[in-house]
């Protein structure tokens, strides 16, 4: 018995004695500052044209515990850090390596030039130094010393160009000229900078013909780009009739079109490339007899009559099988698949550029209903 009463008093004072260490752990002291190490070679000049990455190294903060520390680069033309800049990325580690190209973007806006031209050539000095936070929320806080890079050489760094995320249709019938109701397309699975759209380009209201223009926000920035700033195909031309009205792309003829733009980078520009095809829709799959890539007019969706307006569905033929629903338009040079799109609870989903969606199973002698416009649809 009094072995066990030991056993009892010794687990009690071990529980006690881990909890002041626990309590010791989350005392969080607030450190004043730390240090940041000068860089080896910060004697010399640092050619950030010809230098992929600057490597620093310094000491963690003394929180009153063993922390995983999150470090931000902080940069500076005045010894005083005024207006200082941070450089994207955090670090982890004590020891870590900048990117010298982003650090040449931040010295661009650092000069404040808009020319290359502009930009100094000589080398100068550039201030350094730390943050460091405990977390997202930045708790514990705190700057390190301020570290000169005496002979720091620029050179007239810009950003580099990449493929839009998002294009948006607007006009006299896309939206009214109103970019909040413009028509965003949808992306090409599998390419970056190509999108498409079910575009109702019938007559406007007051009987003119649709004209439209796009842009990769919605807003008229002066990026915004209509007919004299894309290329159209010969066929596509030819089909919906197009003409330049005051910048915009007149539709002749009026109809619903498969609207795709086609974007490639050239140089520092964008290049715009925009087809229109005829609105053609496909059952794909199980409920289309297991074909799939198929463009049989068996499986071909209804095409709503103008007289209906742009609030008007597609309707596809009955199902003739039971089983997985799937649908997509078809693209030249693409798979059925990165056109495809499907409904959920009423609601039209595009793949886009998405991962595969979830299934949802159709009954033989079902029609799968969508609106373009309004992005609804159902099964029935």
């Amino acid at each position: 018995m009094k072995k066990i009463i030991n056993i009892t008093i010794l687990l009690a004072c071990l529980g006690i004695f881990w909890a002041c260490q626990e309590d010791e752990k989350v005392v969080l002291q607030q450190p004043e500052s730390f240090v940041l190490n000068t860089p080896k070679y910060a004697s010399g000049i640092y050619d950030l044209k010809n230098t992929e990455t600057i490597e620093f190294t310094t000491s963690q903060p003394d929180y009153g515990f063993t922390a995983a520390a999150i470090y931000g680069v902080e940069v500076s033309l005045a010894q005083d850090f005024a207006n200082p800049v941070v450089l994207p990325g955090n670090y982890t580690s004590a020891k870590f390596n900048i990117n010298a190209a982003d650090l040449a973007l931040a010295l661009v806006g650092m000069h404040g030039v808009t020319e290359e031209t502009e930009y100094p050539t000589e080398p100068h000095p550039l201030y350094v130094r730390l943050s460091s936070v405990l977390n997202d929320k930045n708790v514990g806080k705190v700057y390190s010393n301020v570290v000169t890079l005496p002979l720091v050489k620029g050179y007239f760094a810009l950003d580099p160009m990449v493929m839009p995320e998002n294009m948006y249709v607007i006009g006299n019938v896309a939206g009214n000229w109103d970019w909040n109701s413009a028509t965003t397309m949808i992306p090409v699975h599998s390419s970056p900078g190509k999108f498409w759209a079910m575009q109702y380009l019938g007559k406007a209201d007051n009987g003119d013909n649709a004209q439209i223009k796009f842009n990769s926000v919605k807003e008229w920035n002066g990026a915004e780009f209509g007919y004299p700033n894309v290329t159209i195909s010969a066929a596509s031309a030819e089909l919906a009739g197009t003409s330049d009205t005051d910048g915009n792309i007149e539709i002749g003829n009026p109809g619903w079109y498969i609207v795709v733009i086609t974007t490639t980078i050239n140089g520092r520009e964008y290049e715009y490339a925009v087809d229109f095809y005829p609105p053609n829709v496909y059952l794909q799959g199980s409920v289309a007899g297991d074909n799939w890539g198929t463009t049989d007019e068996a499986y071909r969706f209804a095409v709503p009559d103008l007289s209906l307006g742009a609030d008007a569905e597609f309707v596809s033929p009955p199902f003739s099988h039971t089983g997985e629903i799937r649908a997509s338009i078809q693209l030249p040079g693409q798979e059925w698949w990165h056109t495809e799109f499907l409904v959920f609870n009423n609601e039209f989903v595009p793949r886009g550029a998405g991962d595969d969606q979830e299934r949802v199973n159709g009954n033989a002698g079902q029609r799968l209903h969508i609106n373009f416009t309004t992005y609804e649809g159902k099964i029935q």
